[in-house]
């Protein structure tokens, strides 16, 4: 089969490869380059944390969101496995804490995953021992918490780069820096050009809102610190009246810092009150980010339709995949998955 795939964010990109992985003719089309893997893209990919996290976010999402997010929890390490590179993929497990000020807050969360059976199940109690023994730092200031075991997490930019490249190895077609004129049943216009298709599969996220009008943007910030003095190895969420700040470790001492979720579609500089939040709260997670270096910060918008639900819809030559909201890397490949089968059933 020969597939057109218009956008190449996560969900884009990692379908595309998929397709190519089992033999498909793919081309790709995106407004970026495709130099695999810029982090300056537009797509919203570049500025996620890349978190795997189902369980965590189990109290802030749908149920439908917790069920595809589990089902990715299994497909991302055979997916990291057949990578030629690495991307920084780590299964460490989740630690969700507060402050005694905001114990309630962790109640919350145990009594709304406790309504989930697929999630309570995995949730483990801390004692401050316990703490001590998963993340001695964090001991000094906490004595109670939760973790999630198998909550997982990659470098967003490493994996779209390693895709962009596995994708061009398997002889895929990148169009970059397309700017698309029309998409419809078995077609794509493009700078005049009608490229024809099988299947066209429209991946752009909010790019489609033309094609989608009650699509919208909503914008989040993350921090990226390096930071010597602090020796976290897991994932940590702070759960705050506010805000769910997480803390996701990279390599060689840097962390992502994030937790934004404004409804807006405005991709201009992170805002201070968002920056003094955010590092505030890692600062109170861990004093060492006092003295951390920021190295960069990131805006930028995710897709989201009127229900926060991703859908997929399917008819006779065209594809739409759209509403990953601040989920792209957790449900990309369960996504996938689904997108696959409706293809080959199609036949």
């Amino acid at each position: 089969m020969n597939y057109g795939i218009v956008g190449a964010g996560i969900m884009g990109r990692l379908l595309a490869w998929q397709l190519a992985k089992r033999g498909d003719s793919v081309t790709l089309f995106d407004r970026d380059k495709i130099d695999h893997g810029n982090d300056n893209g537009l797509a919203a990919a570049y500025t996620a944390a890349g978190m795997l996290t189902p369980i965590s976010e189990a109290e802030s999402t749908e149920a439908e969101i917790t069920t595809l997010g589990l089902r990715s929890l299994q497909l991302w390490p055979e997916i990291v496995k057949q990578l030629p590179q690495d991307v920084d993929f780590h299964q460490r497990g989740s630690i969700i804490l507060a402050h005694s000020n905001d114990r309630p807050e962790l109640l919350n969360f145990r009594n709304h995953v406790a309504r989930t059976p697929a999630a309570i199940e995995r949730v483990t109690q801390l004692d401050s021992q316990q703490i001590t023994e998963l993340e001695p730092e964090l001991a000094k200031h906490f004595n109670d918490a939760n973790f999630i075991p198998g909550e997982s997490w990659l470098s967003s930019q490493a994996c779209m780069s390693v895709l962009a490249k596995d994708l061009q190895n398997m002889g895929a077609t990148l169009i970059e820096q397309a700017q698309i004129d029309n998409i419809e049943s078995g077609q794509v216009e493009h700078q005049n050009q009608t490229y024809k298709f099988d299947c066209v599969i429209d991946c752009r996220g909010i790019g489609a809102k033309p094609d989608l009008p009650t699509l919208r943007g909503v914008r989040g910030e993350v921090v990226l610190l390096h930071a010597p003095e602090v020796n976290i190895r897991h994932l940590v969420r702070l759960m705050h009246p506010r805000y769910r700040i997480y803390i996701v470790p990279r390599a060689n001492h840097h962390y992502v810092i994030g937790a934004t979720q404004i409804e807006s579609s405005d991709t201009s500089n992170i805002t201070v009150r968002s920056a003094l939040e955010l590092l505030s709260a890692a600062y109170s997670v861990h004093p060492g980010f006092g003295e951390a270096n920021i190295m960069h910060t990131r805006v930028n918008c995710r897709p989201a339709l009127p229900d926060n639900l991703p859908k997929i819809t399917h008819d006779s030559g065209l594809m739409r995949i759209n509403g990953l909201f601040r989920h792209g890397f957790l449900l990309a490949p369960a996504l996938a998955e689904k997108a696959i089968h409706l293809l080959t059933n199609a036949k």
